[in-house]
């Protein structure tokens, strides 16, 4: 059969995917590249179409395996995926997110797609705009070992192609939920039994001088990328968190912050 052309029905249904308000319509979205579509196959029940050049099709014959391709030509590719240069394969997936009650319910329990336990760590992002800050702070929380990262309030869409790019495969690994209230996911971490941490400049808590309070089950909260927590909302936590500035930088990113708090809990619970 011949690749599909990029005025065909289903490459044009499929297209349409780049809109939020059409993958929450059709819960199913986009996974651009490689890495991405490994991590959709890692995941039972995720893919529901991949779509592959002929050459991309050749070369990841062994990831691609028993998945269900479907061949297309470049310029059907160019039309799905919204990289600069495709690497030629696109997933149709269902939706990831999962209920806030799963996220936080998973303190200690083996994470959605881990085979090692997760630690009582949890991010939860509240306002994070940019889907590169969301995807990195969802694949650190990942590697630090956390037990799920909660996007919260007016947030970045989980599954915008950029926001699952920069996760590189962690958005597969790891629970995430989506919540429209912040205070609701503050609220319904500390009903699990987290401690709350907000991370704030010129908190009463030094990151560096607060072992005994990070190995206690955490739930970090992050705020937005201009203009950090409002007042309200990081009056929740039980701590406000400050990470110290040694050098002349003013702050640190919201990937880099979330980052080192992350990996402080991760030390100070492996050491407890």
């Amino acid at each position: 059969m011949a690749p599909l052309t990029a005025g065909n029905t289903r490459v044009k249904d499929a297209r349409k995917l780049h809109r939020r308000s059409e993958r929450s319509e059709r819960r199913c979205f986009l996974a651009d590249g490689p890495k991405a579509v490994e991590g959709a196959l890692s995941v039972p029940d995720c893919v529901i179409e991949v779509f592959a050049t002929a050459t991309a099709a050749e070369e990841y014959a062994d990831l691609l395996g028993a998945a269900p391709v479907t061949l297309v030509d470049d310029r059907a590719m160019s039309a799905l995926s919204d990289s600069v240069s495709p690497a030629g394969l696109v997933a149709v997936c269902n939706l990831l997110d999962v209920p806030l009650e799963t996220v936080v319910e998973v303190r200690g329990a083996p994470a959605t797609s881990l085979e090692t336990s997760a630690l009582p760590l949890l991010a939860i992002c509240a306002d994070v705009r940019d889907p590169g800050n969301a995807g990195t702070v969802i694949r650190c929380a990942d590697a630090a070992g956390a037990a799920g990262v909660v996007l919260a309030g007016d947030a970045v869409d989980l599954h915008n192609p950029k926001t699952i790019r920069a996760s590189v495969g962690s958005a597969f690994h790891l629970p995430v939920a989506l919540e429209r209230d912040p205070a609701a996911a503050v609220a319904a971490a500390r009903a699990a039994g987290y401690q709350v941490l907000a991370a704030v400049g010129g908190g009463e808590l030094d990151l560096f001088a607060a072992d005994d309070v990070l190995a206690k089950p955490t739930a970090w909260l992050f705020g937005n990328e201009a203009w950090g927590l409002p007042d309200e909302l990081a009056a929740l936590a039980d701590h406000r968190v400050s990470i110290p500035i040694l050098g002349r930088a003013e702050s640190l990113n919201l990937a880099t912050a979330a980052a080192v708090c992350l990996y402080a809990s991760t030390r100070a619970m492996m050491r407890a």
